[in-house]
Parts: C-alpha cells; sequence; structure tokens
C-alpha cells in the first residue's frame, strides 16, 4: 500500500472478505468443500441487497464461509481508510482522479457517489472470478443492483426482507450503533428500498437467521448449475458421445 493509487489499481488482486465468523453447520456444507467448482465450470455472479438492519452481513459471512470458492467482491472508494482496514482486503483505496478516470474509462458495472464518496465495482475483477470458476459475492443496494442488472444480465441477484418493518426498527434499535435520527433516515431508506423487490430474482426473509442461510446456500448452489455456468464443461461430454 506504499505504492501509488494508479500502481495499486493495477497491481492488487481482490482477497476474500475478511472475518467469517461461522459455518454453517449443515453436513452437505462439508460435502460442499470437497466437491466445490471445476476449473470448467464458468464462475456466477451473486447480487445481494437490503435494507439495513436485515442481518445482510452475518448471512455474508456464512455464505463465504460455507463456499470457499465464492469470492467477496471487493469495492472501489475515494474515502479515506479507516483504522483497521487493509487495501485490496476491505476496499481499494484510490484517489478521486484515479476513480473518475476508471469511470471515464467505464471500468465499474456499478458505481455510486455516497455522502461525497465514491465508490464502485470493477468490471475486471468480476471477470477474472468468472473466468478461474469462482463465484463472486456483490454486496450493493437497489441502484447498484440496477445498473449490473443492465450490463451483466445473466447475474443472480437476492433481495433479503427483515419480516416487518416494527421488527426492522427494533433491530436497529436494539443495535445500539446508531442515534435516533440515523434510525430514522435507515428505515425510510428501507422504506424506498423495499420498493424494489419485484426486481430480484430471489426474495429471502431473515426471519429466523439459520433457515434464511439456508436458503441462501440454496441458491448459490443452484446458481452453479445453471446451463451458462455448465456449457464449458457440457460440451466436453457431449464431444465424447461424438456430438
Amino acid at each position: 500500500m506504499n505504492a501509488s493509487p494508479e500502481f495499486e489499481v493495477r497491481s492488487q488482486k481482490s482477497e476474500a472478505a475478511c472475518g467469517a465468523r461461522r459455518a454453517l453447520s449443515s453436513t452437505s456444507y462439508t460435502g460442499l468443500r470437497t466437491r466445490d467448482s471445476r476449473p470448467s465450470v464458468r464462475g456466477s455472479i451473486v447480487v445481494i441487497s437490503a435494507p439495513s438492519g436485515s442481518g445482510k452481513t452475518t448471512l455474508t459471512r456464512r455464505l463465504l464461509e460455507a463456499f470457499p470458492r465464492l469470492r467477496f467482491s471487493v469495492s472501489y472508494t475515494t474515502r479515506a481508510r479507516r483504522a483497521g482496514e487493509r487495501h485490496g482486503r476491505d476496499y481499494f483505496f484510490v484517489t478521486r482522479e484515479v476513480f473518475e478516470g476508471m469511470v471515464r474509462r467505464r471500468e465499474f458495472v456499478e458505481w455510486a457517489n455516497v455522502y461525497g464518496h465514491l465508490y464502485g465495482t470493477a468490471r475486471s475483477q468480476l471477470r477474472a472470478a468468472q473466468e478461474a470458476g469462482r463465484d463472486i459475492l456483490l454486496d450493493i443496494d437497489v441502484k447498484g443492483h440496477a445498473q449490473v442488472r443492465r450490463q451483466l444480465p445473466e447475474a443472480v441477484s437476492v433481495f433479503v426482507l427483515p419480516p416487518s418493518y416494527r421488527e426492522l426498527e427494533r433491530r436497529l434499535r436494539d443495535r445500539h450503533s446508531d442515534a435516533p435520527g440515523e434510525i430514522r433516515r435507515r428505515l425510510e431508506t428501507a422504506s424506498r428500498e423495499i420498493k424494489h423487490w419485484r426486481e430480484y430474482d430471489y426474495l429471502v426473509v431473515n426471519d429466523h437467521l439459520d433457515e434464511a442461510a439456508e436458503a441462501l446456500a440454496a441458491i448459490v448452489r443452484a446458481v452453479r448449475f445453471r446451463r451458462s455456468s455448465q456449457t464449458e464443461r457440457t460440451r466436453k461430454i457431449v464431444k465424447t458421445f461424438g456430438g
């Protein structure tokens, strides 16, 4: 990270998101670790969106632990690095000049200005994971999802919902991490975001954490067996039949 931002943009490779704390306990996941993904299978892009407080972060950590070949998409950002954050692990920290250059070159599949800081998902990171046969997970909001959908229609999307407005409010208050005004803002944002549920391929209600985690894992498994993911491998099999 002592190199220039321009060098870092070209040289740093994305790493899996850190801190996956718990593995899913189902024995089926143990089998997944031994038969995870084959190089001849093209990786998939999985987008997860959810209102703040819906439990998306915990669910994402469980997925990353359960699927060793699932990679977390590391975003680029112009905001300053916080204590404990690492370049290439938490974010790719770049200057505004570098970021805006990437925008001009259409290197992002989605990007946004959030409270004066720029955030974006690089197309090259997604393609590299796909070509290596690795699935990649994007944690983005509904606006980012709409951009990805337009540019990468093959991406599979999941919207995680809380069981109710009242339950979401309770979870936000019980975290004791936000002031009342911030909680109101998050609830207002959630009310807007949840109206986009029809735009997603799958819907998962996080009423019971274990059940929601199982549902997400089932989606990731199913995505791997779509025709688009299995085409190259299937063509090789067909050739053995003289096809």
